[in-house]
């Protein structure tokens, strides 16, 4: 049994009525899932009010109500804790309830624009292969040690988030790597963990639908460290022009890493193929199975977290040439009649543009370059001209077509990226609103050698549109239409 006033500590109350000596189930805050005796946590939401819910908690038999705003009615047996903000509230409550986990375990958060997946899942990677017992809370799943879970969120709400790291503590788990986005920090949901270390990779044109300006989006990644404790590191990406930024205020550690400037880890690519990296870190030589220089940025974070995490360096070396790609990043088949097809999450125009910048720097300009790419529905309409600018500039052909429309028209997606698309490359540009038969044109059209690209979607094995979620993998797709054309 929990008592009310013990999962309090922390909280900034501004009143409470009723008592806090009161005995609690469990904390919610989506008052469907209230039963007898649950805290009901109102949370103001972009799409609704969770003040609008509080009579139903109760009804539903919520016994204590966690709010910013008292209600006007306020019903006898219920306790009311006012509070300064129920984001904030909802991360401690979580964290007292749960036992405070991130407190037992050496969490390291990473967060960026892009990157942040693939450093949380090679960490993971790279630290299993060490023999320790580790968790991972990415993007694309749940890990506590060996048992997987499904993904929802890049950064799940605060009762999601300890709900883990405690099923973590029990199964053992030493380190965890967690990607940290925007939205989570915005919303509070990381505000009450305590991590030995957070890592900034990059910054630049995302999540413009969410936050107003550039500005906010920037100094709510930067807040993140702000809040990082002195006894924990901070890792930044100085070749960045917000890299600087990031640690101006953190009473963290700093450390830094680079390929173009000096910095405490410093790497250089040796060479670099369709087969793998050789990089020199500091003044050591690894030959890594990643390639493109957005893997050498990951990959020298990974071992500089790694070093700061106390593992030896020789030992980092040594398994940072084991670790594979991370599922829809940089995932690539070569079919039978040698047509390389490549699938990457790349979403944000930064993103595409690192990835068209790989191919075309290991290509030898013998074989095309065809891309196949879309922008998701009811997000940052601003960056859809400029991802098929980018991809209509650096490709050979450019099929433009649906990622994920959500409840926005395609056809109203695909003309706004049109907009982008310069005259000199709009003959090499075709627009196709069914995914699948846009990957199987770009099939079509390659030729032996050819390299086709297929960005956006990435590890998703789904497509959403209108509310529904319709199977999609764009792995699976190509490979069964390029087996097809071979038979």
């Amino acid at each position: 049994m929990i008592i009310l006033k013990e999962i309090l500590y922390k909280v900034a109350i501004e009143s409470v009525k009723g008592s806090t000596e009161t005995s609690i189930n469990k904390i919610e805050f989506d008052s469907r899932r209230i039963q007898e005796n649950d805290v009901f946590v109102a949370i103001r939401g972009s799409v609704s009010d969770g003040h609008d819910f509080i009579e139903k908690a109760i009804n539903l038999g919520a016994t204590v109500i966690v709010c910013d705003t008292l209600p006007e009615i306020i019903i006898t047996g219920v306790t009311y804790i006012q509070v300064k903000d129920s984001n904030s509230a909802l991360a401690f409550l979580a964290a007292n309830y749960y036992g405070n986990p991130s407190q037992n375990l050496k969490l390291v958060g990473i967060t960026g624009t892009n990157g942040k997946t693939t450093i949380a899942s090679l960490l993971y990677q790279l630290f299993k292969k060490a023999g320790y017992k580790v968790g991972l809370l990415s993007t694309v799943k749940i890990m506590v040690d060996e048992t997987e879970y499904k993904a929802t969120h890049t950064t799940p709400d605060s009762l999601t988030i300890n709900s883990y790291l405690a099923k973590m503590l029990d199964a053992g788990v030493e380190y965890c790597f967690m990607e940290v986005s925007s939205h989570g920090v915005h919303q509070k949901r990381t505000e009450a963990l305590q991590f030995a270390g957070g890592v900034f990779t990059n910054l630049s044109h995302d999540h413009l639908d969410y936050h107003p300006t550039f500005a906010e989006y920037r100094d709510v990644k930067k807040s993140f460290f702000d809040h990082l404790s002195k006894s924990a590191f901070v890792i930044t990406n100085i070749d960045d022009k917000n890299g600087l930024v990031m640690i101006q205020n953190t009473v963290a550690r700093k450390l830094t890493y680079a390929l173009k400037s000096y910095a405490d880890y410093k790497a250089q690519i040796l060479e670099n193929q369709l087969t793998g990296l050789l990089l020199k870190i500091n003044e050591s030589e690894v030959w890594v199975r990643l390639i493109g220089t957005f893997n050498a940025y990951n990959l020298l974070a990974i071992y500089a977290t790694a070093v700061e995490l106390g593992m030896d360096k020789l030992e980092a070396l040594r398994l940072l040439s084991e670790l594979e790609s991370v599922s829809g990043r940089f995932q690539f088949i070569v079919s039978n009649d040698k047509i390389t097809a490549i699938v990457d999450y790349a979403h944000t125009p930064d993103a595409l543009e690192n990835v068209l910048k790989t191919i075309n720097d290991i290509r030898t300009n013998n074989e095309q370059l065809i891309t196949v790419v879309g922008c998701g529905g009811d997000r940052d309409k601003t960056k859809r001209p400029i991802m098929a600018n980018i991809a209509s500039s650096m490709s050979n052909k450019v099929i433009i077509t649906s990622d994920n429309p959500r409840t926005e028209d395609p056809i109203d997606i695909i003309a706004d990226m049109e907009s982008g698309v310069e005259p000199q490359n709009q003959r090499k540009t075709l627009s196709i609103v069914d995914r699948k038969q846009a990957i199987k044109t770009a099939c079509q059209l390659a030729n032996s050698n050819d390299i086709i690209l297929i960005a956006g979607k990435g590890h998703e094995t789904y497509q959403e549109v209108n509310g529904v979620q319709h199977d999609f993998d764009d792995m699976k797709i190509v490979k069964e239409l390029l087996e097809q054309l071979n038979k």
